[in-house]
């Protein structure tokens, strides 16, 4: 064989090898980028817990939550939950807890919460305190949040009820650091 021979194989050699990698790509690649896309934005998310001391000991800066956002689609967020709350603007999403939800009268007095003038038991707070909320109906669409260390905690006392629609998904596994792995009740 010639050398044009030779180098016409080894062009179509190339171009084979060049077609295999472009169609392995498109049917291997692609699809596993387009079901991540496709989980990340409808079934769960990984977030990080930026804020400060609002959540401890429940849930410490540098943490990583896994959130879930299917049960929102078949309920409203519940009593207990620990919710990630999309902000407007470019302000750092909030991770809270849903301590009322629209259609009750919430007050918040020393750090306890008063749920149609009757206290409520809330065994995840680890320290009260804070500013006090006067008596406010939750509105509709609207979940009422604080943080457990009540104390330092900038939540809906500050912001005030926060939109459902803004809630990006319910907090459920702590899966970083790994010696802290656990669901999230």
């Amino acid at each position: 064989m010639d050398q044009r021979g030779k180098d016409t194989t080894r062009l179509e050699s190339f171009f084979n090898f060049v077609r295999k990698v472009a169609w392995e790509l498109a049917t291997s690649v692609v699809p596993a980028l387009l079901i991540a896309l496709f989980v990340n934005v409808y079934i769960a998310e990984a977030v990080a817990v930026e804020e400060g001391p609002s959540m401890q000991p429940n849930l410490y800066r540098g943490y990583r939550v896994m959130t879930e956002k299917v049960s929102y689609r078949l309920h409203g967020p519940r009593r207990g939950d620990v919710v990630v709350v999309e902000r407007p603007g470019n302000e750092t999403s909030l991770i809270k807890r849903v301590v009322a939800v629209a259609g009750e009268t919430v007050e918040v007095r020393n750090g306890h919460t008063f749920i149609n003038t009757e206290p409520i038991e809330e065994p995840w707070v680890t320290s009260f305190g804070g500013p006090n909320y006067p008596p406010t109906l939750v509105p509709a669409g609207h979940v009422f949040v604080l943080g457990d260390n009540r104390g330092v905690s900038r939540d809906s006392r500050a912001i005030g009820p926060v939109p459902v629609d803004s809630i990006r998904g319910r907090a459920c596994l702590i899966f970083w650091p790994f010696d802290e792995i656990k669901f999230l009740r």
